[in-house]
């Protein structure tokens, strides 16, 4: 995977808060290691910059072990610079998978605020489809409720109403 082109735009979005940078990095979590391993694990807690995975016994603590720096190479493709420096891992019972039933959520309405286009532009780094959309409409509702902080001098970026 290819490294997103402006690696620090995760943290300026979602890295001013902690809660904001492990919800990123929740989202990002099934694309970091596929669906199969996504509803084994949760991800429980950012802290320090050590990501907690809870895993349901000792074998998949070990699995994910091995693959810890496959795993930290493709959360920094999506989170970039936001991305944890490390694994940690909790046994315990993972709860199921909340969202296996809803649907994607909807993207935003014409006229609602969009985000960047640089974040538009660093989001086709997210090879997975679903979690890239899923991904720019968290964006857009981030942006929608909280700005963007700055304004954009190049004008209304697409999906955005003119005039």
């Amino acid at each position: 995977m290819d490294r997103p082109r402006d690696p620090d735009l995760a943290v300026r979005l979602f890295g001013g808060r902690p809660e904001h940078t492990l919800a990123l990095l929740r989202a990002a979590w099934p694309a970091a290691v596929g669906a199969d391993l996504a509803r084994r694990t949760e991800v429980a807690a950012l802290d320090r910059g050590i990501l907690r995975i809870k895993v349901p016994d000792a074998r998949w603590q070990r699995t994910l072990l091995r693959l810890r720096g496959d795993i930290l190479s493709r959360l920094r493709s999506v989170a970039g610079d936001a991305a944890p420096r490390g694994l940690g891992f909790v046994t315990g019972p993972v709860a199921e998978p909340r969202d296996a039933a809803l649907p994607p959520p909807p993207l935003p309405a014409p006229g609602s605020a969009a985000p960047p286009p640089a974040l538009v532009e660093a989001a086709r780094a997210i090879p997975d489809p679903d979690v890239r959309a899923r991904f720019l409409a968290s964006a857009a509702r981030y942006f929608e409720r909280f700005g963007t902080g700055q304004k954009d001098s190049a004008g209304p970026g697409p999906g955005s109403a003119a005039g």
